[in-house]
């Protein structure tokens, strides 16, 4: 057995220490917690339950190969590969399906591609801004984003750009 194995137990143990030094009803602490849990998960599954359907949908329909080829000149111009217009789009809204995406990429491309290693420096520099913000946004029951999309989507397109710039500086582009 090694060390690591025992952090989570130590450390569940040492709050529970903690908790019956400070006279905590640490039970009852534990399942008003999971109690609150549930509630901030009911109140965000449905979000999450139309963003994936929406993603799905959005793959499936091809409207993302059609918006890939209409970004190809922009990305261009951005320095970012046309190549990974897929994940620019999937990105923000699912983890999962940029994943799929970027592995679909470096299967193509390979994985020490310029492309390839674009996409992962991407997946490793951007968030997922949409289902970040349903998230966050439902479980504080926040209605109003005001300027968080957009400023999100622009700091997207900036980690996008600078992913593209990066690997750029540190690779080339292998051409």
């Amino acid at each position: 057995m090694n060390l690591s194995s025992l952090v989570i137990p130590v450390l569940l143990s040492a709050v529970a220490v903690y908790g019956l030094g400070k006279r905590v009803d640490v039970y009852a602490a534990l399942t008003h917690g999971a109690e609150e849990g549930l509630t901030v998960l009911l109140r965000i599954v449905p979000a999450l339950v139309g963003l994936l359907t929406a993603v799905s949908m959005f793959r499936a329909s091809g409207a993302m190969e059609w918006l890939s080829g209409l970004f190809a000149p922009a990305l261009e111009l951005l320095g970012i590969p046309p190549e990974t217009a897929p994940l620019l789009l999937v990105r923000p809204v699912s983890g999962n399906g940029a994943l799929a995406v970027a592995s679909d990429l470096m299967a193509s491309h390979g994985p020490d591609s310029y492309v390839g290693r674009v996409a992962a420096v991407m997946l490793g520099s951007t968030e997922t801004t949409f289902y970040t913000i349903a998230v966050y946004f439902g479980s504080a029951g926040i209605t109003k984003t005001r300027h968080t999309v957009p400023a999100a989507l622009a700091a997207d397109l900036t980690g996008f750009a600078a992913a593209a710039l990066a690997v750029r500086l540190f690779f080339g582009t292998g051409g």
